[in-house]
């Protein structure tokens, strides 16, 4: 299907170019037609994740499909579909995801810059104009505040899965979240609306752990501080956590979480470790109940869990507005990287694209 005359044949993005370099800033010309499954997005915010940051620092190792486009949450409109696209239409305000949804899970878009390929997963955010797989877009009322739809793309879906799917947090219960950016504060507010008792907030970073007692985290740990691990084991008494959630990816955080956890305690990995590391623990306690598993997003599902917690949202249930740490443009996004990575910005930061 060739593209209407009268839509953008080019925007403004951020180009992985090399890793552990800041993204190039530069114009993108988009596909001059749209494949089965496609669909053509006009996005309006975009949230910094750290999986983002993994990428261009290359914890999973070297990256096969330099120059590519980032980005995985965010809140767009939609321009034009593809042949077979069913799920959304022209006009449509959506949540772009990461985790697969309904519809068509379409090829991957090319994008040119300078006469150069530039390469694209099912969706990318760090872009004026995206085309995307179907299967990445969740339609939301067009009455949707834009900046809180954002977080729906990952953050917000990705810290109640893991309270929900993965740590399957009861009330009552004991939950250690270590790692407190955008999806630890996801997670602990999850905790809390999902009856934890106590939920113990650690970071390195004092305006995070700030947040994570807005959030409704009862304990609070400066992960810099000598002597952590005594400190969780004081607050957990002798039973240990029902619940330890690592955001971290650092290979001992998870050995302690292991460590600090009930026989039948449930520890989940959230945070990517570096392509090579190992984790050394006993695995007798697996075979008698204590569980040690990864999240995936926490296993999220898009097309239902979106609506039903914006239900959440709408009834004044869920808190968001504080998960905001900074709005900022397009051409700052190394700058608001380096912040993210020096804990000054505590919360999510969104990159803002001209609402029109």
């Amino acid at each position: 299907m060739g593209m209407d005359a009268t839509l953008p044949g080019f925007g403004m993005a951020a180009i992985l170019v090399e890793q552990r370099s800041p993204l190039v800033i530069d114009e993108v010309g988009l596909p001059t037609a749209l494949d089965v499954g496609q669909v053509l997005v006009r996005l309006y915010y975009s949230g910094i994740c750290g999986s983002q940051i993994g990428e261009i620092d290359g914890v999973k190792g070297p990256d096969r499909h330099l120059p590519h486009l980032l980005g995985h949450e965010g809140s767009a409109t939609v321009l034009e579909v593809g042949p077979g696209v069913s799920t959304v239409q022209v006009g449509d305000l959506v949540v772009l995801h990461w985790r697969q949804g309904k519809g068509i899970e379409a090829v991957p878009p090319v994008y040119d810059c300078s006469g150069r390929s530039v390469n694209a997963g099912w969706v990318t955010t760090f872009n004026e104009f995206a085309v995307v797989s179907e299967n990445r877009c969740t339609t939301v009322p067009p009455d949707t505040d834009r900046q809180l739809a954002a977080l729906f793309g990952c953050a917000v879906t990705t810290g109640f899965g893991v309270v929900e799917n993965n740590a399957r947090v009861r009330a009552g219960e004991s939950v250690v979240v270590y790692g407190s950016g955008g999806v630890g504060l996801s997670i602990v507010q999850a905790a809390a609306m999902h009856g934890a008792r106590v939920i113990i907030g650690v970071d390195l970073h004092p305006a995070r752990l700030d947040l994570a007692a807005e959030m409704g985290a009862t304990h609070l740990i400066d992960g810099g501080d000598d002597g952590v691990e005594e400190r969780l084991a004081d607050i957990l008494g002798d039973g240990g956590a029902d619940v330890f959630v690592d955001n971290t990816g650092l290979p001992w955080v998870v050995e302690m979480g292991c460590r600090l956890t009930s026989t039948k305690g449930r520890v989940v990995m959230v945070g990517v470790p570096n392509s090579g590391d190992q984790v050394s623990l006993s695995p007798l306690p697996l075979y008698f109940g204590k569980e040690l598993t990864g999240s995936h997003g926490g296993e999220a599902e898009p097309s239902s869990d979106i609506p039903r917690l914006m239900g959440l949202l709408n009834v004044g249930a869920l808190e968001l507005d504080s998960l905001i740490s900074a709005v900022l443009p397009l051409v700052d996004i190394n700058d608001a990287i380096r912040s993210i990575r020096s804990g000054e910005l505590a919360g999510r930061c969104l990159l803002a694209f001209d609402e029109g």
